[in-house]
């Protein structure tokens, strides 16, 4: 595992702003699950804990474990705290005593995007590490005893609160539970309509005190910041204790599966298995890919692709016609699978990675939730119905399918996929739900419905649409002539020129009309919007560089040199494009506060990471031997994944200096954009 190691030391961890309880971890399971939490060990988000089960609708991700109460004590009786008690709380730390002090945290890394912490506690020196087995609703937690005069005592106190995952941390699932035992193996009830949480400690003599079960509120530091409920209740039924001695381990190990697969595997089997998957992962992936920072962003990549546990009918669908049901967490921790992101992110995730079937996997289950021409937007957490409020995840398609295609040729699913985008274009023609369709006068696409935020920049408070951005959307015309002229090329290969002409006047015409509109001499730039509700909206933002970076430019190639200056003069920072720039109207510097206030910030300045993406592809077209320079503008990306979440990359960033990630810890689009322009850009 130390091929791909990433270190922090302890002068780093208790530097500055980002020291142990602002930089954060996440192990993912494959099934849309995960462990989560700070450096430090305090639970400072309603999202961190050690399990968070993926389960079917309408139960979804559920928070079963939050985190391990660990404290050493040493042959005087000392205790050390091995997890930071300050803000998370310890419901059963009074029972170590009062007098137990924090264990020196000396060192924390990931080894191949597996968290480990070195503890000293007194003259011990304990190791720490979490593994996720793939697959599986399973979390291991491993102690070490690296260095001990005398055998250590560990007691390890599991702290729970069965909640799901999007709920306040005032409102667990169950008011009231259950522990039951038998020999050395522990089960957590709280009714028959939720999950058991089933515990064991392999490795030692490691038996369960009982007291009764402790009740203790937790303040949440970060949900308090951003406006939300910030205290509420953990429950812990009791500890395990026993000794450890130098070179020895022991396992904590938790799961809502079956007995009989929590205990199919030893420990060190898991552990071994899971390095080697994950060595497999980066081998697999393109050449300049496979060490430093890329590999890691690699495994990043790696925990975005899932099997949507919760939704099992179409899991059985998927199988019964030979196929797999894949999709893509868009962030964590709050997203489900976004179609937009997951079109945008698919090159980067999968092609560039080398993991090309799971590539077609998604688009053959996009492709079947295809309705009135649409993909879904998102699929919220516990259902299995998507919603269709989206006017470019299904343009997103297109381009997908494409990228695709030019990497495996896979000419079937092309044909299988071809009636559906036939339907798609008809739609859109004709015109579908929320607005979305061609006006037959200049044949750009308009959208927009009154309470709908259609585009990518689509934060919404309560009734609150902040950027409508209702009539003809410069990114989303440049998508939709993308998609004409792919289309038309599909056509033409499987079906004749007589085929795809028609598709090819549709294109034409959307061209000419769009460097018609679109041009705003007196900026000399895009216009944002055309047509919308209060004329023409001359905002600067970065959606416009979509008309030069796509596969098939809509702009006239005379104006991609203006508008690619001024989205780099007044939109690019070192970590992606600022969302509007400033100087114009409702810029905000900073995303910070409540719901209200951020949703303000979300798409008025702030910077998202995703966007470096086609600026660089905007860049390479008018500078195609500048590969290096190309690669320059990624390089500010490497310093981040000290930051945040360690060994990826986050959704946003502050829109000045110095430039503060925001928002989820590790975003798809953010770290797929990276690893494929960083292929792009190998010389």
């Amino acid at each position: 595992m130390a091929d791909f190691v990433r270190t922090l030391s302890r002068e780093v961890l208790n530097t500055g702003p980002n020291g142990a309880e602002t930089r954060e971890w996440l192990v993912a399971n494959g099934l849309g699950g995960y462990a989560s939490g700070s450096v430090s060990g305090a639970v400072t988000r309603r999202y961190h804990g050690l399990l968070i089960a993926a389960l079917p609708a309408p139960l979804g991700r559920v928070l079963m474990l939050s985190q391990l109460s660990d404290v050493a004590i040493d042959a005087d009786g000392r205790h050390y705290r091995l997890s930071c008690r300050d803000t998370g709380g310890d419901p059963g730390g009074g029972e170590t005593g009062e007098e137990g002090q924090t264990a020196a945290l000396q060192e924390f890394r990931m080894e191949a995007g597996l968290p480990v912490w070195r503890f000293r506690a007194g003259g011990a020196v304990i190791e720490k590490q979490v593994v996720l087995p793939h697959g599986q609703n399973i979390v291991h937690v491993t102690y070490r005893v690296m260095e001990a005069k005398a055998p250590v005592q560990l007691r390890l106190r599991p702290v729970l609160a069965f909640r799901t995952l999007e709920s306040a941390v005032d409102r667990p699932l169950a008011g009231a539970y259950r522990i039951t035992a038998s020999g050395q193996q522990y089960e957590v009830s709280a009714g028959p309509d939720l999950p058991v949480l089933r515990m064991a400690i392999e490795g030692g003599d490691f038996p369960m005190t009982l007291d009764g079960g402790i009740r203790r509120d937790v303040y949440y530091r970060v949900e308090d910041e951003r406006g939300y409920q910030s205290r509420g209740s953990l429950w812990t039924p009791g500890y395990f204790s026993g000794e450890v001695g130098a070179g020895q381990s022991i396992t904590f190990a938790a799961a809502t599966e079956d007995w009989w697969r929590l205990e199919a595997l030893p420990p060190a089997d898991v552990l071994g298995f899971e390095a080697e998957r994950r060595r497999r992962i980066i081998q697999t992936a393109h050449p300049s890919l496979r060490d430093g920072a890329m590999a890691e962003l690699v495994l990043s990549a790696d925990s975005f692709l899932f099997v949507p546990a919760g939704r099992v009918a179409d899991q059985m669908r998927a199988r019964a016609e030979g196929d797999e049901v894949r999709t893509v967490i868009a962030g964590y921790h709050w997203f489900t699978d976004w179609g937009r992101d997951t079109m945008i992110a698919l090159e980067g995730l999968t092609l560039a990675t080398g993991r090309h079937l799971e590539a077609g996997w998604i688009l053959h289950t996009f492709g079947h939730y295809i309705r009135d021409g649409l993909i879904p937007n998102m699929f919220p957490d516990g259902k299995d119905r998507g919603l269709y409020h989206t006017a470019d995840a299904t343009l997103w398609f297109f381009h997908a399918l494409h990228r695709y295609l030019g990497v495996t040729g896979d000419r079937d699913t092309l044909r299988l996929l071809l009636p559906k985008l036939r339907e798609v274009i008809d739609f859109h023609r004709r015109g579908t739900r929320f607005g979305i369709g061609v006006d037959p006068r200049d044949g750009l696409l308009r959208q927009g419905q009154e309470g709908y935020q259609l585009t990518w920049m689509d934060a919404k408070v309560d009734d609150w649409v902040v950027t409508p951005r209702r009539g003809k959307a410069v990114e989303i015309n440049a998508l939709w002539h993308n998609a004409l002229r792919l289309m038309a090329g599909w056509l033409r290969e499987e079906d004749g020129e007589a085929a795809a002409r028609p598709l090819e006047e549709l294109a034409d015409q959307a061209r000419a009309s769009f460097n018609a509109r679109f041009w705003c001499p007196s900026a000399g730039h895009l216009f944002d919007v055309v047509d919308g509700e209060h004329g023409d909206d001359i905002a600067c933002r970065p959606n416009q560089i979509f008309a030069v970076s796509l596969d098939h430019p809509v702009l006239e190639r005379e104006r991609w040199e203006p508008v690619v200056e001024t989205v780099r003069s007044r939109l690019l920072t070192p970590l992606g494009l600022r969302s509007l720039a400033p100087g114009c109207r409702d810029y905000k510097a900073k995303y910070f506060g409540d719901l209200r206030a951020r949703d303000a910030a979300y798409h008025q300045g702030t910077v998202w990471g995703w966007l470096i993406g086609p600026y660089v592809d905007a860049w390479l077209k008018l500078h195609p031997e500048d590969k290096a320079g190309g690669r320059q503008l990624l390089e500010g990306f490497l310093p981040h994944l000290d930051e945040a979440g360690i060994g990826t990359i986050s959704e946003i960033f502050d829109a000045e200096a110095p430039f503060t990630p925001r928002g989820c810890i590790s975003q798809a689009w953010s770290v797929a954009e990276v690893l494929r322009c960083w292929v792009k850009t190998e010389s």
